[in-house]
């Protein structure tokens, strides 16, 4: 993939400078010759144009808004958006992602741009009007201060309703740092880049293609993939959610050009109001609600669909909810001293005040919009005990944690963020185990099965035995080369990888299906170790960008420390705690910690698997020149950020 084809790309990417309103179209040939798209592409368009040490909201920080080869394909999933830039919700402030459904990325494509490439700051309110190819900043003064919900509907009504729209909230124009962006078919997008959007002053991005269909180089390999999908994905995605009680019956909303293989839903509740309930977006807030009200009602319908309009990310305000009920419960807050209802926490009047207090930053919602670490050194060090992960906050999420699923560590120690779509690579197949260790009729993945799939998945049979840390760096390995090729392909989570399907009588999906995707759409001869490739050379693009912007190896690739020390209690998602043990043998793992020790030692073969130094976890010229990384090695040396420099002296 050394070489950029014309199938599968726009062939352009459009480039906007706020402050000088310069509209410049480069080459997608540039980057997606070694980089693909998505991820891959904006992680080196980062690189070559941000620098390190500014912070998020700095003029200079560019907000990348990138396509794959996939983008408008029908039928694979793989019209997704890759928004990547330096986040204000990391702590410090470094390079993150987010990734966006729906259908203004295959827009985007349709109008001739296979990614946009913003920077500069606007002196007033504007938003971008991409029209089949043509460009113009439009005042934005009059939407500024609107919900996204009905900022999207004067732009359909004022630019027609097949016009897309992707836009920020009162939350992004404040700069919250859990400001989200929404797209049409409510596709949101996390990481704050949001607020990042508003401090560019810029409002929302509507795009408008002509239709037509992306050229494909080889239809007929083409029409044979697309077969093969279909007969592995022929069912409905089965994603087990524990201890879930509310199973939304709305509308399907598939995204573009997609079978709807998945939970994805429209939900309209009694007032009439209707949007995307599903996922973590439906489930954050029933338990409070639960708890509060003592019975099923649509109030965390309702808490979703208040983030949404306000632009917020349900992740952060999930966490902000539950540190706030830990710091009433200890003594640390009140109602009174807040303006906050917390001892209500659950209620519609609570989660009605602290999302408008956040969105506008109004009196104690002003700290809560700096983020939990701020957030706790203001109010007292007592409090920054109670933020879940202090003091290594990287927006971890519980659910996918190694006290429970080894792997999961290497994969949360090296990332920016929670990296939830390498955890669901363990998590989706491990819960469908688990119906079958239950002896549910919907369990068909034995634990044969499942060694079998983790053979060829996670690397080894020995991946899928969770009473030993054997096989679990070889693992992480291959599941972030085969999620970062993914990711800038783009393709959905929820279809990709095909690693189980319930209808054959093994049972196992294709870990090839990605690669011939590939090569039907662009014509380039690539197969499954090729693609793997591609995926590890965008996951050291991206290693880099976070060396130089202070991750500095072994030391920083850590845990929260309660992972170490407090013994799993039980698991938000899988509360027995069950798990395959030696020779398939079902076992629970509550009452486990990550062992310092076994994780060190995880970390050595990891560093082993990717050819970096293992006593520092700092890449290698040889190992990157390999991976045709050397103008990046070169630059990396100079700032003495790579490891054997003296190699080469």
């Amino acid at each position: 993939m050394e070489e950029m084809t014309t199938y599968g790309y726009a062939g352009k990417i459009l480039r906007v400078d706020l402050t000088s309103t310069a509209v410049e179209i480069m080459s997608t040939s540039e980057y997606a010759g070694r980089f693909l798209g998505g991820r891959g592409m904006a992680a080196k368009i980062y690189w070559d144009e941000v620098p390190p040490y500014i912070d998020a909201f700095h003029p200079d920080n560019r907000l990348l808004f990138a396509t794959g080869p996939v983008g408008g394909v029908p039928v694979l999933g793989g019209s997704r958006l890759q928004v990547c830039g330096k986040s204000p919700e990391a702590f410090p402030h470094r390079f993150s992602y987010c990734n966006l459904g729906g259908r203004w990325a295959g827009e985007l494509k349709f109008a001739g741009f296979d990614a946009i490439v913003v920077h500069g700051c606007s002196e007033k309110p504007v938003y971008l009007y991409v029209n089949q190819g043509n460009v113009e900043l439009r005042d934005a003064t009059a939407l500024w201060g609107k919900g996204t919900f009905e900022t999207r509907e004067v732009l359909k009504a004022e630019l027609g309703d097949s016009v897309r729209v992707l836009t920020i909230g009162p939350a992004g124009e404040s700069r919250v740092v859990g400001a989200s962006l929404l797209a049409d078919n409510d596709a949101s997008g996390s990481a704050g880049m949001g607020a990042v959007m508003g401090s560019k002053a810029l409002k929302a991005i509507a795009v408008k293609g002509s239709p037509g269909k992306v050229a494909i180089a080889r239809p007929d390999k083409m029409r044979e993939v697309v077969e093969q999908f279909r007969r592995l994905r022929k069912d409905p995605h089965s994603v087990p959610m524990w201890g879930r009680e509310w199973i939304v019956t709305g509308k399907k909303d598939p995204c573009y050009g997609c079978t709807g293989y998945c939970v994805r839903r429209v939900y309209t509740d009694e007032e009439g109001k209707s949007s995307k309930f599903a996922c973590q977006a439906e489930n954050w807030y029933q338990l409070p609600a639960a708890r509060h009200y003592r019975k099923q009602t649509e109030v965390p319908f309702h808490a979703t669909w208040l983030c949404n309009y306000y632009g917020l990310d349900t992740w952060f305000v999930e966490s902000i909810t539950s540190w706030l009920n830990r710091c009433y419960r200890a003594g640390l807050m009140s109602d009174e001293e807040t303006g906050i209802p917390i001892s209500s926490v659950g209620s519609r009047e609570f989660i009605e005040i602290l999302t408008r207090k956040i969105a506008f930053r109004e009196g104690f919602g002003d700290i809560l919009a700096r983020g939990l670490v701020d957030a706790a050194e203001i109010t007292g060090a007592k409090t920054k005990e109670l933020i879940p992960g202090y003091p290594n906050l990287q927006g971890m999420e519980e659910g996918y944690e190694p006290r429970l699923y080894i792997t999961t560590g290497l994969l949360h120690a090296t990332e920016p963020r929670t990296p939830v779509a390498a955890c669901h690579e363990i998590c989706f197949p491990l819960g469908r185990w688990m119906n079958w260790a239950k002896g549910l009729e919907s369990g068909y993945l034995s634990s044969q099965a499942l060694r079998t799939m983790a053979e060829k998945f996670w690397g080894s049979q020995i991946a899928a035995d969770f009473s030993t840390c054997e096989g679990k760096a070889l693992a992480a390995a291959v599941i972030q080369d085969r999620e970062y090729a993914k990711e800038s392909m783009v393709l959905c989570d929820w279809l990709w990888p095909t690693t189980d399907v319930d209808h054959t009588d093994d049972h196992m999906g294709d870990p090839t299906l990605e690669s011939k995707v590939v090569s039907a759409i662009t014509g380039q001869d690539i197969d499954e170790e090729g693609l793997y490739r591609i995926g590890e050379r965008v996951f050291n693009m991206q290693r880099a960008v976070l060396v130089r912007e202070g991750h500095l190896g072994r030391e920083f690739d850590r845990l929260p420390d309660n992972w170490h020390s407090v013994p799993l209690p039980t698991n938000s998602i899988n509360r027995d705690c069950l798990v395959p043990g030696r020779d398939g043998e079902i076992i629970s793992r509550r009452g486990e910690v990550v062992d310092r020790e076994a994780f060190e030692k995880m970390k050595d073969e990891y560093y082993q698997i990717r050819r970096w130094d293992v006593a520092t976890g700092l890449q290698t010229f040889e190992q990157m020149s390999g991976l045709g990384l050397a103008d990046i090695a070169q630059e990396l040396d100079k700032l003495g950020l790579l490891a054997n420099r003296e190699h080469r002296r």
